[in-house]
Protein backbone atom coordinates (compact mmCIF):
# COMPACT_ATOMS: atom_id res chain seq x y z
CA UNK A 1 0.00 0.00 0.00
CA UNK A 2 1.27 3.46 -0.87
CA UNK A 3 0.04 6.56 0.91
CA UNK A 4 -0.92 8.68 -2.12
CA UNK A 5 -3.46 11.37 -2.88
CA UNK A 6 -5.22 9.13 -5.41
CA UNK A 7 -6.23 6.73 -2.67
CA UNK A 8 -8.30 9.50 -1.10
CA UNK A 9 -10.47 9.87 -4.20
CA UNK A 10 -13.84 8.06 -3.97
CA UNK A 11 -13.40 6.31 -7.36
CA UNK A 12 -10.07 4.87 -6.23
CA UNK A 13 -11.54 3.71 -2.93
CA UNK A 14 -14.54 2.10 -4.58
CA UNK A 15 -12.56 -0.76 -6.11
CA UNK A 16 -10.00 -1.10 -3.32
CA UNK A 17 -9.91 -3.71 -0.61
CA UNK A 18 -11.38 -2.24 2.60
CA UNK A 19 -8.12 -1.83 4.51
CA UNK A 20 -6.45 -0.12 1.55
CA UNK A 21 -9.33 2.35 1.38
CA UNK A 22 -9.57 2.96 5.13
CA UNK A 23 -5.91 3.36 6.03
CA UNK A 24 -5.36 6.70 4.24
CA UNK A 25 -8.47 8.06 5.95
CA UNK A 26 -7.16 7.01 9.34
CA UNK A 27 -3.93 8.84 8.57
CA UNK A 28 -5.67 12.05 7.49
CA UNK A 29 -4.59 13.73 10.71
CA UNK A 30 -0.96 13.06 9.78
CA UNK A 31 -1.50 14.97 6.55
CA UNK A 32 -3.11 17.92 8.35
CA UNK A 33 -0.20 18.15 10.76
CA UNK A 34 2.35 17.92 7.95
CA UNK A 35 0.70 20.67 5.92
CA UNK A 36 0.44 22.74 9.10
CA UNK A 37 4.20 22.47 9.61
CA UNK A 38 4.84 23.59 6.03
CA UNK A 39 2.47 26.52 6.51
CA UNK A 40 3.84 27.57 9.88
CA UNK A 41 7.46 27.47 8.71
CA UNK A 42 6.68 29.52 5.61
CA UNK A 43 8.02 26.96 3.14
CA UNK A 44 5.73 28.21 0.38
CA UNK A 45 7.17 31.72 0.68
CA UNK A 46 10.68 30.30 0.27
CA UNK A 47 9.60 28.42 -2.87
CA UNK A 48 7.72 31.37 -4.39
CA UNK A 49 10.63 32.23 -6.67
CA UNK A 50 11.17 28.66 -7.87
CA UNK A 51 12.39 25.17 -6.85
CA UNK A 52 14.89 24.88 -4.00
CA UNK A 53 16.93 22.10 -2.39
CA UNK A 54 15.66 20.93 0.99
CA UNK A 55 18.90 22.07 2.65
CA UNK A 56 18.33 25.61 1.35
CA UNK A 57 14.71 25.56 2.46
CA UNK A 58 15.65 24.33 5.93
CA UNK A 59 18.32 27.01 6.31
CA UNK A 60 15.85 29.77 5.46
CA UNK A 61 13.01 28.57 7.70
CA UNK A 62 15.18 27.41 10.61
CA UNK A 63 14.43 23.69 10.42
CA UNK A 64 16.41 20.43 10.66
CA UNK A 65 16.91 19.50 7.01
CA UNK A 66 16.61 15.67 7.29
CA UNK A 67 13.40 15.99 9.32
CA UNK A 68 12.00 18.64 7.04
CA UNK A 69 12.63 16.42 4.03
CA UNK A 70 10.50 13.67 5.58
CA UNK A 71 7.62 16.12 5.93
CA UNK A 72 8.00 17.69 2.48
CA UNK A 73 7.94 14.37 0.66
CA UNK A 74 4.66 13.50 2.41
CA UNK A 75 2.92 16.73 1.40
CA UNK A 76 4.39 16.12 -2.05
CA UNK A 77 2.47 12.84 -2.21
CA UNK A 78 -0.71 14.81 -1.54
CA UNK A 79 -0.15 17.39 -4.25
CA UNK A 80 0.86 20.35 -2.10
CA UNK A 81 4.46 20.28 -3.39
CA UNK A 82 6.26 18.55 -6.24
CA UNK A 83 9.41 16.63 -5.37
CA UNK A 84 12.06 16.96 -8.07
CA UNK A 85 15.25 14.93 -8.50
CA UNK A 86 18.00 15.60 -5.97
CA UNK A 87 15.69 16.44 -3.04
CA UNK A 88 14.49 19.66 -4.61
CA UNK A 89 10.91 20.87 -4.19
CA UNK A 90 8.58 23.17 -6.10
CA UNK A 91 5.14 24.63 -5.43
CA UNK A 92 1.97 23.24 -6.97
CA UNK A 93 -1.23 25.30 -7.38
CA UNK A 94 -2.36 23.92 -4.01
CA UNK A 95 0.96 24.85 -2.46
CA UNK A 96 0.62 28.39 -3.78
CA UNK A 97 -2.34 28.75 -1.40
CA UNK A 98 0.10 28.49 1.53
CA UNK A 99 1.96 31.63 0.53
CA UNK A 100 1.49 34.62 2.83
CA UNK A 101 1.75 37.20 0.04
CA UNK A 102 -1.18 36.12 -2.11
CA UNK A 103 -4.97 36.14 -1.95
CA UNK A 104 -6.66 33.86 -1.44
CA UNK A 105 -4.25 32.34 1.04
CA UNK A 106 -5.05 29.38 3.28
CA UNK A 107 -1.80 29.55 5.25
CA UNK A 108 -3.57 30.86 8.35
CA UNK A 109 -6.22 28.16 8.19
CA UNK A 110 -3.62 25.41 7.76
CA UNK A 111 -1.68 26.73 10.75
CA UNK A 112 -4.84 26.87 12.85
CA UNK A 113 -6.01 23.36 11.96
CA UNK A 114 -2.61 21.98 12.98
CA UNK A 115 -2.27 24.05 16.17
CA UNK A 116 -1.98 22.37 19.55
CA UNK A 117 -5.12 23.97 20.99
CA UNK A 118 -7.23 23.04 17.97
CA UNK A 119 -5.85 19.50 18.00
CA UNK A 120 -6.65 19.23 21.72
CA UNK A 121 -10.27 20.18 21.05
CA UNK A 122 -10.66 17.57 18.32
CA UNK A 123 -9.25 14.93 20.67
CA UNK A 124 -12.48 15.35 22.67
CA UNK A 125 -14.83 14.68 19.75
CA UNK A 126 -15.87 11.35 21.31
CA UNK A 127 -16.93 13.07 24.55
CA UNK A 128 -18.68 15.78 22.55
CA UNK A 129 -20.70 13.23 20.60
CA UNK A 130 -21.66 11.45 23.82
CA UNK A 131 -22.55 14.58 25.79
CA UNK A 132 -23.62 17.12 23.16
CA UNK A 133 -21.18 19.65 24.64
CA UNK A 134 -18.58 21.49 22.53
CA UNK A 135 -15.31 19.59 22.49
CA UNK A 136 -13.37 22.85 22.82
CA UNK A 137 -15.03 23.53 26.18
CA UNK A 138 -14.21 20.01 27.35
CA UNK A 139 -10.57 20.35 26.29
CA UNK A 140 -9.90 23.85 27.59
CA UNK A 141 -12.44 24.37 30.36
CA UNK A 142 -14.18 27.34 28.76
CA UNK A 143 -15.91 28.36 25.52
CA UNK A 144 -13.73 29.04 22.50
CA UNK A 145 -14.15 32.81 22.31
CA UNK A 146 -13.63 33.26 26.07
CA UNK A 147 -10.43 31.25 25.74
CA UNK A 148 -9.07 33.54 23.02
CA UNK A 149 -9.55 36.61 25.22
CA UNK A 150 -7.01 35.28 27.72
CA UNK A 151 -4.67 33.54 25.24
CA UNK A 152 -3.42 36.20 22.80
CA UNK A 153 -1.05 33.91 20.90
CA UNK A 154 -3.84 31.45 20.16
CA UNK A 155 -6.16 34.36 19.31
CA UNK A 156 -3.60 35.53 16.74
CA UNK A 157 -3.58 32.05 15.17
CA UNK A 158 -7.38 32.07 15.06
CA UNK A 159 -7.37 35.54 13.49
CA UNK A 160 -5.01 34.22 10.83
CA UNK A 161 -7.45 31.41 10.11
CA UNK A 162 -10.35 33.85 9.81
CA UNK A 163 -8.28 36.01 7.46
CA UNK A 164 -7.72 32.90 5.34
CA UNK A 165 -11.42 32.13 5.34
CA UNK A 166 -12.25 35.73 4.43
CA UNK A 167 -9.81 35.75 1.51
CA UNK A 168 -11.09 32.42 0.20
CA UNK A 169 -14.77 33.34 0.55
CA UNK A 170 -14.29 36.75 -1.03
CA UNK A 171 -12.26 35.36 -3.90
CA UNK A 172 -14.92 32.79 -4.79
CA UNK A 173 -17.89 35.14 -4.35
CA UNK A 174 -16.40 38.36 -5.69
CA UNK A 175 -18.94 38.39 -8.52
CA UNK A 176 -21.57 39.56 -6.01
CA UNK A 177 -22.47 43.18 -6.71
CA UNK A 178 -21.62 45.09 -3.53
CA UNK A 179 -21.41 48.23 -5.66
CA UNK A 180 -25.19 48.69 -5.47
CA UNK A 181 -24.84 49.45 -1.74
CA UNK A 182 -23.68 52.62 -0.04
CA UNK A 183 -22.78 51.14 3.34
CA UNK A 184 -22.00 47.56 4.28
CA UNK A 185 -22.04 46.46 7.92
CA UNK A 186 -19.93 43.43 8.79
CA UNK A 187 -21.54 41.90 11.87
CA UNK A 188 -19.21 39.74 13.95
CA UNK A 189 -16.51 40.64 11.44
CA UNK A 190 -13.54 39.84 13.69
CA UNK A 191 -10.37 41.60 12.56
CA UNK A 192 -12.12 43.09 9.53
CA UNK A 193 -10.39 41.02 6.83
CA UNK A 194 -13.57 40.26 4.87
CA UNK A 195 -14.87 43.82 5.06
CA UNK A 196 -11.45 45.16 4.06
CA UNK A 197 -11.54 42.98 0.93
CA UNK A 198 -14.97 44.28 -0.02
CA UNK A 199 -14.05 47.93 0.56
CA UNK A 200 -10.82 47.53 -1.40
CA UNK A 201 -12.81 46.46 -4.45
CA UNK A 202 -15.46 49.19 -4.12
CA UNK A 203 -13.82 52.59 -3.50
CA UNK A 204 -17.15 54.40 -3.09
CA UNK A 205 -18.41 51.99 -0.45
CA UNK A 206 -18.34 52.69 3.29
CA UNK A 207 -18.18 50.02 5.97
CA UNK A 208 -19.13 49.38 9.57
CA UNK A 209 -17.31 46.68 11.52
CA UNK A 210 -18.98 45.27 14.64
CA UNK A 211 -17.48 42.79 17.05
CA UNK A 212 -16.58 42.61 20.73
CA UNK A 213 -14.30 45.44 21.87
CA UNK A 214 -11.23 43.27 22.41
CA UNK A 215 -11.75 41.68 18.99
CA UNK A 216 -12.14 44.85 16.91
CA UNK A 217 -8.99 46.22 18.53
CA UNK A 218 -7.16 43.75 16.31
CA UNK A 219 -8.67 45.29 13.15
CA UNK A 220 -6.62 48.48 13.05
CA UNK A 221 -3.65 47.08 11.15
CA UNK A 222 -5.84 45.03 8.79
CA UNK A 223 -7.95 48.03 7.76
CA UNK A 224 -4.92 50.34 7.56
CA UNK A 225 -2.87 47.92 5.48
CA UNK A 226 -5.79 47.57 3.07
CA UNK A 227 -6.05 51.36 2.79
CA UNK A 228 -9.71 51.44 3.86
CA UNK A 229 -9.54 52.61 7.48
CA UNK A 230 -10.85 56.07 6.55
CA UNK A 231 -14.00 54.51 5.09
CA UNK A 232 -14.75 52.12 7.94
CA UNK A 233 -16.42 52.81 11.27
CA UNK A 234 -15.29 50.35 13.94
CA UNK A 235 -17.84 49.55 16.66
CA UNK A 236 -17.05 47.51 19.76
CA UNK A 237 -20.08 45.70 21.12
CA UNK A 238 -22.14 42.50 21.19
CA UNK A 239 -24.47 41.67 18.32
CA UNK A 240 -26.73 40.04 20.92
CA UNK A 241 -27.29 43.50 22.39
CA UNK A 242 -27.36 45.93 19.48
CA UNK A 243 -26.52 46.07 15.78
CA UNK A 244 -25.56 49.34 14.02
CA UNK A 245 -28.54 50.81 12.19
CA UNK A 246 -28.94 52.20 8.71
CA UNK A 247 -26.65 50.08 6.51
CA UNK A 248 -27.70 48.94 3.06
CA UNK A 249 -26.23 45.47 3.50
CA UNK A 250 -25.51 43.36 6.58
CA UNK A 251 -22.85 40.71 6.12
CA UNK A 252 -22.37 37.87 8.61
CA UNK A 253 -19.46 35.69 7.53
CA UNK A 254 -18.97 32.41 9.42
CA UNK A 255 -21.03 33.79 12.31
CA UNK A 256 -24.44 32.12 12.41
CA UNK A 257 -22.92 28.63 12.43
CA UNK A 258 -21.38 29.41 15.85
CA UNK A 259 -24.78 29.47 17.57
CA UNK A 260 -27.75 27.20 18.15
CA UNK A 261 -31.08 28.02 16.52
CA UNK A 262 -32.51 30.16 19.33
CA UNK A 263 -29.38 32.29 19.67
CA UNK A 264 -29.11 32.58 15.89
CA UNK A 265 -32.68 33.87 15.71
CA UNK A 266 -31.91 36.34 18.51
CA UNK A 267 -28.95 37.64 16.53
CA UNK A 268 -30.82 37.83 13.23
CA UNK A 269 -33.76 39.62 14.87
CA UNK A 270 -31.31 42.27 16.06
CA UNK A 271 -30.12 42.64 12.48
CA UNK A 272 -33.71 42.94 11.27
CA UNK A 273 -34.45 45.59 13.89
CA UNK A 274 -31.44 47.66 12.78
CA UNK A 275 -31.77 47.36 9.00
CA UNK A 276 -33.86 49.63 6.75
CA UNK A 277 -36.62 47.85 4.85
CA UNK A 278 -34.62 48.06 1.61
CA UNK A 279 -31.47 46.42 3.08
CA UNK A 280 -30.02 43.03 2.19
CA UNK A 281 -28.66 40.40 4.58
CA UNK A 282 -25.84 38.12 3.42
CA UNK A 283 -24.79 35.07 5.40
CA UNK A 284 -21.43 33.65 4.29
CA UNK A 285 -21.75 30.00 5.27
CA UNK A 286 -21.32 26.49 3.92
CA UNK A 287 -24.71 25.05 3.02
CA UNK A 288 -25.19 21.36 3.77
CA UNK A 289 -26.95 19.45 0.97
CA UNK A 290 -30.35 17.94 1.71
CA UNK A 291 -29.34 14.53 0.37
CA UNK A 292 -26.48 12.09 0.99
CA UNK A 293 -24.14 13.52 -1.66
CA UNK A 294 -20.59 14.21 -0.41
CA UNK A 295 -19.95 17.75 0.76
CA UNK A 296 -17.14 19.56 2.57
CA UNK A 297 -19.91 21.31 4.53
CA UNK A 298 -20.44 18.08 6.47
CA UNK A 299 -16.83 18.07 7.66
CA UNK A 300 -17.07 21.76 8.50
CA UNK A 301 -20.18 20.92 10.50
CA UNK A 302 -18.00 18.70 12.69
CA UNK A 303 -15.69 21.66 13.18
CA UNK A 304 -18.64 23.59 14.63
CA UNK A 305 -19.57 20.60 16.79
CA UNK A 306 -16.03 20.64 18.18
CA UNK A 307 -15.81 24.38 18.67
CA UNK A 308 -19.25 25.81 19.44
CA UNK A 309 -22.90 25.16 20.25
CA UNK A 310 -23.85 25.80 16.62
CA UNK A 311 -23.90 23.83 13.38
CA UNK A 312 -23.81 24.11 9.62
CA UNK A 313 -27.27 24.15 8.03
CA UNK A 314 -29.18 23.18 4.92
CA UNK A 315 -30.93 25.76 2.76
CA UNK A 316 -34.25 24.73 4.34
CA UNK A 317 -32.84 25.23 7.83
CA UNK A 318 -31.54 28.68 6.87
CA UNK A 319 -34.97 29.53 5.48
CA UNK A 320 -36.55 28.56 8.80
CA UNK A 321 -34.09 30.66 10.82
CA UNK A 322 -34.67 33.65 8.59
CA UNK A 323 -38.47 33.28 8.70
CA UNK A 324 -38.38 33.23 12.49
CA UNK A 325 -36.28 36.41 12.40
CA UNK A 326 -38.54 38.50 10.16
CA UNK A 327 -36.43 37.87 7.07
CA UNK A 328 -37.04 36.08 3.77
CA UNK A 329 -34.49 33.96 1.94
CA UNK A 330 -34.19 35.13 -1.65
CA UNK A 331 -31.43 32.92 -3.03
CA UNK A 332 -28.37 30.83 -2.20
CA UNK A 333 -25.30 31.68 -4.28
CA UNK A 334 -22.99 28.68 -4.41
CA UNK A 335 -19.27 29.06 -4.99
CA UNK A 336 -16.64 26.71 -6.36
CA UNK A 337 -15.59 25.97 -2.78
CA UNK A 338 -17.53 24.92 0.31
CA UNK A 339 -18.83 28.39 1.15
CA UNK A 340 -21.94 30.05 -0.19
CA UNK A 341 -23.84 33.31 0.25
CA UNK A 342 -27.32 33.02 1.72
CA UNK A 343 -29.14 36.19 0.65
CA UNK A 344 -32.19 37.50 2.48
CA UNK A 345 -34.37 40.60 2.68
CA UNK A 346 -37.02 41.92 5.06
CA UNK A 347 -40.33 40.06 5.00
Amino acid sequence: MTDTASELDPPARAGAVPETALMPLLMGGFVTQSIGVVARLGVADVLAAGPRHVDEIAAEVGAHAPSLYRVLRVVGDFGVLTELPGRRFALTPQGELLRSDRSPSLRGLATHFASHFHRAAWSHLYESVCSGKPAFDLAHGEPQFDYYRTHPEEAAVFDGAMTSVASAIYATLEAYDFGRFGTVADIGGGNGAYLAAILSSYPNLRGILLDLPDVVERSASVLTDAGVADRCEVVGGSFFEKVPAGADAYVLTAVVHDWDDDRSVELLRNVRAAMPDHATVLLGEPVVPDGPEPSAAKLLDLETLVGTTGRQRTAAEFRDLLDRSGLRLTRVIHSSGPDSLVEAVAR
